[in-house]
């Protein structure tokens, strides 16, 4: 279960997507999106736990402090290291992120530093004392839903989809929800008013059996009167609206998933990188779905390096570099570089101190990855944590950094760009109230 991947119901989509219909949220018409003003988030989530301490090196004297620590079994060689400077201090990217560290040089990637979930500002004599700890820390399960949600306790929706419900104007009357999930009934997606399209695997939509045939057609037909069925019973009708509405959406997304879709750029054939081409393929047809803003939701798995870390790391990040770096090239294909930002979540950060089987275990505060046109790049964002065992940074033994950002200001930064208003931020995101500085920089 260590790369447990938590999931909506289908009861709780059902429910989200029937007050999406009775908004008419998705209503079928042939409006076009108004393309000058379009933007998109990609939230591209890695399963299991990234290490963000072997993404990022300090380098210099501080690579010392590093190097110590992580030795030749778990740590990365400086001369190996891609280097990247930020206001005077050298960093270098994990080898295998060459994409990542051209866009940084090109001032379109950002890092933003020792991010984690946070109730509010706490020093680590609170910590040790438990006070506005988040719960369930380490916990896989707990810390993706803490991610996904940003930390809202007792709201089953994702800071995603809550920021597609106050930008519902924004896309009115389209084809799409606005939200749309490549990686299953993510929470991410899951709005407390609107609800997210999800797309398979690149399968194609809509009812099982519906393959044109002259009994399949029939068998269509008779569906259809049955979910056009007046009842007079309002759960029934709405669910059936609901129905019907996911029938026509389906054939939409077919069509574009399934078509020619005109896009050059070559994707690798990974479960990431066939994520976001079909990402890339609602993308190109924003206009024909009449939608001026998305939110995606793309994932990988495997972080969760309990051993082997130097070897399994360098996979994961080949995988996550050639994806990224086909989807940044379909962006500036379609003309949208500007208009797509993807940013990186993961469960949490490894330890800096290895185990016994030369990997990592479950930490807290960690690095994070922004890219696009629109990111104010070439330089970091936050605070780099002290690296050292027991140091002020450290909330345990092991080197468990105690997050200097949390995941509301990371989130309200992106919402902002996308037009979410301040005091739409503080229902986006009930707990950045908490904090003093509402939006990082990072985007222009």
């Amino acid at each position: 279960m260590d790369n447990f991947k938590p999931q909506i119901s289908r009861r709780a989509l059902l429910r989200r997507s029937i007050a999406t219909t009775s908004l008419g949220y998705l209503g079928v018409t042939d409006a076009l999106a108004q393309t000058g003003d379009y933007k998109a988030l990609v939230c591209v989530f890695l399963f299991g736990g990234n290490d963000s301490n072997n993404t990022i090196v300090p380098m210099g004297a501080k690579y010392n402090d590093y190097s110590k620590v992580r030795g030749p079994a778990t740590g990365l060689a400086q001369n190996v290291l891609l280097p990247i400077m930020d206001r005077g201090e050298g960093y270098g990217l994990h080898p295998q992120l060459t994409r990542i560290q051209a866009l940084y040089n090109q001032g379109k990637a950002s890092a933003v530093l020792n991010v984690g979930p946070l109730i509010r500002p706490i020093t680590k004599t609170q910590y040790n004392q438990r006070t506005a700890v988040p719960v369930n820390l380490y916990s896989h399960s707990d810390q993706q839903q803490a991610w996904q949600q940003a930390s809202t306790s007792g709201v089953r929706s994702g800071w995603g989809g809550r920021t597609a419900d106050a930008m519902q104007a924004a896309n009115t009357g389209a084809l799409l929800p606005m939200s749309v999930s490549a990686s299953g009934g993510a929470l991410f997606t899951i709005g407390q008013v609107t609800g997210p399209a999800i797309v398979n695997g690149g399968l194609g939509l809509g009812l099982s059996g519906s393959d044109g045939s002259p009994t399949a057609m029939a068998r269509d037909n008779a569906f259809q009167q049955v979910i056009n069925f007046q009842s007079g019973l309002t759960l029934v009708q709405a669910a059936n609206r609901t129905i019907n509405n996911g029938i026509q959406v389906g054939k939409v997304l077919n069509n574009v998933l399934t078509g020619d879709d005109g896009i050059a750029t070559v994707f690798p054939g990974n479960g990431l990188g066939n994520q976001l081409n079909q990402v890339a393929r609602i993308i190109r047809a924003r206009q024909t779905l009449g939608v001026s803003r998305q939110i995606f939701f793309v994932s990988t798995g495997g972080y969760d390096n309990h051993e082997g870390l130097l070897a399994a790391h360098q996979g994961l990040l080949t995988g996550l570099n050639a994806s990224i770096s086909a989807f940044y090239d379909a962006t500036i294909e379609l003309g949208v570089e500007n208009n797509v930002t993807t940013f990186t979540e993961s469960d949490f950060n490894r330890t800096f101190g290895p185990n016994s089987n030369n990997g990592t275990d479950h930490a807290w505060g960690g690095h994070h990855l922004v890219m696009g046109g629109a990111v104010a790049g070439g330089r970091m964002y936050g605070t780099f944590p002290n690296l050292a065992i027991q140091g002020p940074d450290d909330v345990g033994n092991r080197g468990l950094w105690l997050p200097s950002t949390s995941v509301e200001q990371y989130g309200a930064t992106m919402a902002s760009w996308f037009g979410v208003n301040s005091a739409q931020l503080d229902q986006v995101l009930p707990n950045l109230m908490n904090f003093s500085v509402r939006n990082l920089g990072f985007m222009k």
